[in-house]
């Protein structure tokens, strides 16, 4: 009994030097309920309530980072084994991830709109590495008829420059085929967050004299979706 009263009496002097319910029971190890008991009619000062916000905080912060991080090593983990699993692309693959990439991002020959060449559009500088190596080494299209366009919003203007130095680096196509550029309206009120320096727009892939090719590839995609 004398060692609980002398457990009480330590531990409502620590709490009125300011010490949170943890940094005691780490010195007076106690129920925490009893400790509660104990400790509730203790009035602490503004800066002692402070510190132990404080702590809380950094506690929090401390808390949510290694969260963070373990999710980082997660999803690293993830996308390693994953990469490992496609290997090396025979030629055949990559022909049917091309078809694929332009059935999703190209445009389509309409009845009302017939002749149509091949135009492929997206933001994406991975897939557009990988439409462009479809076009060159599996469809064997020849590099000068294939031109480009950017499509970028109008508050980019001073960007210009630094926007298609990027592209040409992505695509490896000499800068001098990005001249076509085209501004989007900003809306003032707006939900995008690709609004920063990270923002390098949309490139329009276009091959010269190539409603042919549009059409095989309409062709090849009906062959996929008709023999599943």
């Amino acid at each position: 009994m004398i060692a609980k009263q002398e457990e009480k009496i330590k531990a409502i002097g620590l709490r009125k030097n300011g010490l949170s319910y943890r940094e005691i029971l780490q010195q007076i190890p106690v129920a925490k309920s009893s400790l509660s008991l104990w400790l509730k009619s203790v009035n602490l000062t503004t800066s002692q309530k402070q510190r132990l916000t404080d702590k809380k905080l950094a506690s929090a912060l401390r808390g949510a980072m290694k969260r963070k991080d373990a999710r980082i090593a997660l999803t690293k983990e993830i996308k390693d084994k994953a990469r490992n699993e496609i290997g090396k692309l025979s030629e055949r693959e990559l022909w049917l991830i091309g078809i694929s990439l332009y059935w999703a991002e190209g445009s389509k020959e309409k009845e009302y709109r017939p002749g149509s060449r091949v135009v492929f559009s997206n933001s994406d500088p991975h897939m557009i590495k990988v439409f462009l190596r479809w076009l060159l080494e599996v469809i064997k299209i020849s590099e000068q008829k294939i031109y480009f366009a950017i499509y970028i919003h109008e508050s980019h203007k001073n960007r210009l420059e630094e926007v298609k130095n990027y592209w040409q680096t992505k695509t490896g196509f000499p800068i001098e085929s990005f001249k076509w550029i085209y501004f989007k309206k900003n809306k003032i009120n707006t939900k995008r967050r690709n609004i920063g320096n990270t923002y390098f727009g949309l490139l329009r892939v276009m091959i010269v004299e190539s409603s042919t090719l549009n059409r095989k590839i309409q062709g090849w995609t009906e062959g996929i979706y008709g023999n599943l």
